[in-house]
């Protein structure tokens, strides 16, 4: 059995090496500026994707699958680069958004309101995505944004959550890492992967997660960690980046060919720490 974790182990630290090294060689990476006007909110976007694909795309070979990568609350776009890199290397478009500014103010909890009084950052983080993607559309045609992947650590989770319920026509992935307020979205054709820690400092609140019989009947992959909450971006120890982004490569592979199918119940990736 040793023996078994050793080798696992080994390809774990193979396929890191790989992300790393396609990271720094094969995929470019951009800031974006960009200014909403009919908000007047300036918005910041760090741009991942590979060379090849967009070189592919741009010639009108490939359409380039998008992913959208939302903030935690205090942690930076720049700070889900082991994220982006994972997506990168699989070929999408990668837009990191910068959700919140210096100027907004401050995540507040109201207990007994709907997502505990965040709708309103909600929908505020709902209009940058749309932004954004309208943005991209002017920028390369050859992606596909009628089936897009959305991520997102903490409120960023939540925000995908969000997302993926007012547009399901959008959306074909949900990434999350820690999510604790918005439910989980239950739809078919929708594909799940939620990384869960195992921290007293930040529980999910009650209605959030699926019910195990739930995440089994549609699908939903339920990765619980046993990490820190804030361990979920790139301020996080290698060991637990490393296992995410094994996982998460495994989730994009199995899911590539099925976007528009109906979600694989039989083999959910529901997994405890022990496992993990």
């Amino acid at each position: 059995m040793k023996r078994v974790f050793a080798i696992l182990a080994f390809l774990c630290v193979l396929a890191v090496g790989q992300y790393i090294v396609v990271s720094k060689f094969a995929i470019r990476h951009e800031t974006l500026s960009l200014f909403d006007a009919s908000r007047q909110r300036p918005i910041s976007v760090e741009i991942a994707v590979r060379h090849d694909y967009e070189t592919k795309a741009n010639l009108g070979l490939w359409k380039l699958p998008v992913a959208i990568i939302s903030n935690g609350n205090t942690v930076k776009a720049t700070e889900y680069s082991f994220l982006a890199n994972v997506l990168a290397a699989r070929g999408y478009l990668v837009a990191s958004i910068q959700q919140d500014l210096p100027s907004d103010p401050p995540l507040m909890t109201h207990v007994g309101q709907p997502y505990v009084g965040r709708r309103e950052v909600y929908m505020r983080c709902e209009a940058n995505i749309l932004f954004v993607l309208n943005t991209l559309k002017g920028r390369q045609e050859n992606a596909d944004y009628d089936h897009i992947t959305l991520v997102g650590h903490s409120n960023g989770g939540d925000v995908s959550m969000y997302v993926a319920k007012q547009h399901p026509e959008l959306v074909s992935k949900v990434i999350t890492l820690d999510n604790l307020r918005v439910p989980f979205v239950l739809n078919d054709r929708m594909k799940i992967l939620s990384f869960r820690s195992k921290d007293p400092h930040f529980v999910t609140d009650p209605g959030v997660l699926p019910t195990p019989e739930e995440a089994k009947a549609r699908g939903i992959d339920i990765i619980h960690t046993g990490a820190q909450h804030t361990e979920m971006s790139d301020r996080g120890p290698e060991s637990v980046k490393e296992k995410i982004q094994a996982t998460l490569d495994r989730f994009l592979r199995d899911s590539a060919s099925s976007t528009l199918a109906p979600a694989d119940t039989t083999t959910p990736m529901i997994m405890n720490p022990g496992d993990f």
